[in-house]
């Protein structure tokens, strides 16, 4: 009777070993990011005491927009296996294409803003979405690596929206433009949050309750199976990266809006963090996993990151080298769940 309950005592696990097994089954279902946002907020709330403050969070969360819609698209393109290094260019020529069209608009037409800010909106969106399908020509007709494909056109937009502009500022665009979309507020929520909501819920449709959303997965999990199985994959792939820099232009317009000029030189550092935050909220770069809410959830914590980061009087140099460590750290942890995952099912 004794050695029963000597071996039942061994073979139970300690309270450390449970507190253990309990961390690996959320890491497992969680992914890192609940563990990392925790940390952040523990870290920066001690560093400064503005930090959980309302003001505080509500302009993180108005500053989180931009990267946010951008995290949306580059998030289509990571599902499929691809990745989007463009968006950053796709931000500035929509930016100098919209804000160059605005202002001509508005100078013919001084008595009709609305209509100015509508025409230099479908040209900034125009001509944002054009990078969009040649990055969707180039990866799913010609086979180009997105990486490549990317990359090529990152450098052409860049390259033209400075030419359009010789690397000075757009100005007079309507004021309506900027007071409504950059700084406007409607029932007390400022408009870009609410027009990133609208966008939040059109993709939670889009990704779970259509037949594309369930083929972005589809190809990323096996494109050669997605083939077979009567899945069109080259429209599918075409149709990601147009939405990926539609989504992209839509932010580019709403920067635009907020800083009230036509810049070339906005987006620069996008590419990275649209990336990172997708990675660190569990989307695979393998391609086939990921979930919008989560995607939400990473851009926040980028840009509440980066917030405390300023309170806390952090060069923004060394901003640039803690958001790289974070887009490593999110590999490993997802290269690490993976194998966990694989461990519990074994």
């Amino acid at each position: 009777m004794i050695e029963t309950e000597r071996a039942a005592s061994l073979a139970a696990p300690g309270p450390g070993e449970r507190l253990r097994l309990l961390f690996v089954r959320l890491f497992v279902r969680l992914g890192v990011l609940p563990f990392l946002l925790l940390v952040a907020v523990v870290v920066f709330a001690s560093l400064s005491e503005n930090f959980l403050t309302l003001r505080n969070l509500t302009n993180v969360v108005r500053q989180a927009v931009y990267l946010l819609i951008v995290s949306l698209g580059q998030m289509l393109a990571l599902l499929t296996g691809g990745f989007d290094l463009s968006v950053g260019t796709i931000l500035a020529l929509t930016s100098v294409v919209g804000a160059s069209a605005m202002a001509a608009a508005h100078a013919a037409f001084p008595d009709l803003p609305w209509l100015s800010i509508l025409l230099g909106s479908l040209a900034g969106l125009s001509a944002g979405t054009a990078i969009g399908v040649a990055n969707g020509l180039g990866v799913a007709l010609f086979g180009v690596s997105p990486f490549i494909m990317t990359l090529g056109m990152a450098s052409v937009g860049f390259g033209i929206a400075l030419y359009l502009t010789g690397g000075v500022p757009v100005y007079g665009m309507p004021r309506e433009f900027g007071e409504v979309f950059g700084f406007g507020e409607l029932l007390g929520v400022p408009v870009p949050i609410l027009v990133t909501v609208l966008f939040v819920l059109v993709m939670l449709v889009l990704v779970y309750r259509t037949r594309l959303g369930r083929s972005f997965y589809a190809v990323g999990g096996n494109v050669k199976a997605a083939r077979l199985s009567g899945i069109d994959t080259r429209r599918v792939l075409f149709t990601t990266y147009v939405l990926c820099a539609f989504l992209a232009s839509i932010g580019g317009l709403l920067l635009t809006a907020r800083l009230d000029t036509g810049e070339a030189n906005i987006g620069a550092s996008m590419p990275l963090e649209s990336i990172a935050a997708c990675v660190i909220a569990g989307v695979s770069l393998r391609g086939g996993v990921g979930r919008v809410e989560n995607v939400v959830l990473g851009a926040l914590f980028i840009v509440l990151v980066q917030n405390g980061m300023n309170l806390a009087r952090i060069e923004s140099y060394l901003q640039t080298v803690v958001l790289g460590l974070l887009l490593i750290l999110a590999v490993i942890a997802d290269q690490l769940r993976l194998r966990l995952m694989a461990s519990l099912r074994a």
